[in-house]
């Protein structure tokens, strides 16, 4: 058995960091860790109390006490050491492995809820407009929906095309009509070509207009 436990440890211990995003996911793995070395009992129970005046301790009592006490020092020590510098740090003040869990969960699970409702609200808010590359602002965009799958936020991708072809400028009218007509659904890659195609057709006309206004001019 001692093998086995080594050998999830071990395991265990090559996972990413938790980096202070996904909690529920990285709790779930350190709560099945933590209950193969049978130490999650820590988490929930407290401390067996100490003797009043007086009371003489059996043996059995000594004993249990000692063993939450070296149990709640692995617990907290493999949840801290599973966490970068600068989350130990921050929480490796905790006086027992209930307090530093109780912490993590009142503290990341709120974050997490927090993050997914603001990027919800960043993707849905997001307005592109003329005065600068649409290229970059459809990388803008989708950087944000990368992040929906950082926080297993399911989105179904040709929701997110037709999402982003409506974000589309408005000059960019006729392009968004051609693109939502088509038969075969665009995937985001397929979205992006177009979208570069478009923006370097249309420099070149810019480009041609300039210099033909440019000609027209001095006459």
């Amino acid at each position: 058995m001692g093998d086995t436990i080594h050998e999830m440890t071990t395991k265990f211990a090559k996972l990413e960091k938790f980096e202070g995003v996904e909690f529920r996911r990285w709790k779930k793995k350190m709560h099945f860790m933590l209950n193969t070395l049978k130490e999650t009992y820590v988490l929930t129970t407290s401390r067996p109390a100490e003797p009043e005046e007086g009371v003489v301790e059996t043996i059995e009592e000594i004993r249990r006490r000692q063993k939450w006490d070296n149990d709640d020092y692995i617990c907290k020590a493999h949840i801290l050491n599973d966490m970068p510098d600068a989350l130990f740090e921050i929480h490796s003040e905790a006086l027992c492995a209930k307090e530093l869990w109780d912490t993590l969960e009142l503290k990341y699970i709120t974050e997490d809820a927090s993050r997914k409702k603001f990027l919800v609200s960043d993707f849905n808010n997001y307005k592109t407009d003329d005065s600068r590359s649409v290229t970059e602002q459809y990388n803008e965009l989708l950087g944000i929906y990368g992040r929906f799958k950082l926080h297993r936020m399911n989105m179904d991708e040709s929701i997110a095309v037709s999402t982003i072809i409506d974000k589309l400028p408005p000059s960019w009218k006729d392009f968004k009509h051609n693109l939502k007509h088509q038969k075969e659904e665009l995937s985001l890659v397929q979205l992006a070509s177009h979208i570069r195609i478009e923006e370097s057709l249309r420099a070149k006309e810019s480009d041609k207009s300039e210099k033909l206004k440019g000609k027209v001019e001095p006459g």
